[in-house]
């Protein structure tokens, strides 16, 4: 394919036979930048929009070359533990190729539309079998907004079912141009009031309500979803509220999402404090009373 005249945007993972972000077997492209900075992340590394370096402490055995090669001097150690400047990094890769123990790696790449097409449709045959597609997520897929909608056309070109994931926090007419072609919303609500929503996430839920309920007038097939996190937004009265916030949008079902702890190890590799280090993970069995709030308020609560 000629690459050379389509958008390009920074990619962080591309996840073939996915089975969690949409019907059938998909394959999830994730995008690099988010405007959230939900403290519970499971992706911490796709919060910055650029490409960056990531340090995995337990390979590193502290021979400071990487810091002694960098043409840039993005790199610096305190106190035993590496830090790289993102601002100041070319993104060169010489501190990959050198460290000796593989204890940096690169997070983010470049690609265009049509790179990413091609990768997506080596699993063409799996997506019709199975009723499957392709996802967009993140990140927030709405920080890449041209990319998005192009891809997005691109894929409907080849008639795959297209679901994107998102928070919903983009201007209304960003959130239409992108999500206009796609065949199916995944729409994560992070809280209902507005004031636990900016505690948790830095920014207002006041754009996620007004876009969810644009995409249900549009009659988009819209999917809210709610990961439900400990002590942010898992005791009965957010139940309650999340109720009053689906019936003022009109969303008569939703997906709940159990608390994991998948992304942990990431918070180290970026030298970041993780708020939610070592607390349980939820499991479906802990949240029946949390579901049954919303079946018995006729709102289909699934996981």
């Amino acid at each position: 394919m000629n690459t050379k005249n389509t958008p390009s945007g920074v990619i962080f993972n591309i996840q073939k036979f996915s089975t969690d972000d949409g019907p059938g077997i998909r394959t999830t492209v994730f995008f690099k930048g988010c405007p959230l900075c939900c403290q519970w992340c499971a992706n911490p590394e796709s919060q910055y929009s650029a490409i960056q370096i990531l340090w995995d402490s337990d390979k590193c055995v502290r021979c400071y070359h990487c810091s002694d090669i960098c043409p840039q001097k993005a790199i610096s150690w305190e106190k035993n533990k590496v830090y790289i400047n993102a601002e100041r990094c070319a993104e060169c890769g010489t501190c990959i190729m050198e460290c000796p123990e593989k204890a940096l790696k690169c997070e983010g790449e470049i690609m265009s539309v049509d790179e990413v097409v091609r990768i997506c449709l080596q699993d063409h045959e799996f997506y019709e079998e199975s009723n499957g597609g392709v996802t967009l997520s993140g990140g927030e897929v709405l920080s890449q907004p041209e990319f998005a909608a192009a891809l997005i056309q691109k894929l409907r070109d080849e008639n795959i079912h297209i679901a994107v994931e998102t928070s919903g926090y983009a201007p209304s007419d960003v959130f239409v141009h992108v999500v206009k072609n796609a065949d199916l919303i995944l729409f994560d609500l992070k809280h209902w009031d507005l004031g636990k929503h900016t505690e948790g996430t830095g920014v207002s839920n006041e754009l996620p309500l007004a876009n969810i309920k644009t995409a249900i007038n549009m009659g988009k097939i819209v999917l809210p979803r709610i990961p439900v996190i400990p002590g942010y937004n898992d005791k009965t009265e957010d139940a309650v509220g999340f109720i009053g916030r689906l019936r003022e949008v009109g969303a008569e079902r939703v997906q709940l999402l159990p608390f994991h702890q998948y992304g942990q190890k990431k918070y180290k590799m970026l030298n970041r404090k993780y708020a939610y280090r070592n607390v349980s993970a939820l499991h479906k069995e802990d949240l029946k009373d949390f579901q049954k709030q919303f079946i018995k308020n006729d709102i289909a609560a699934f996981f």
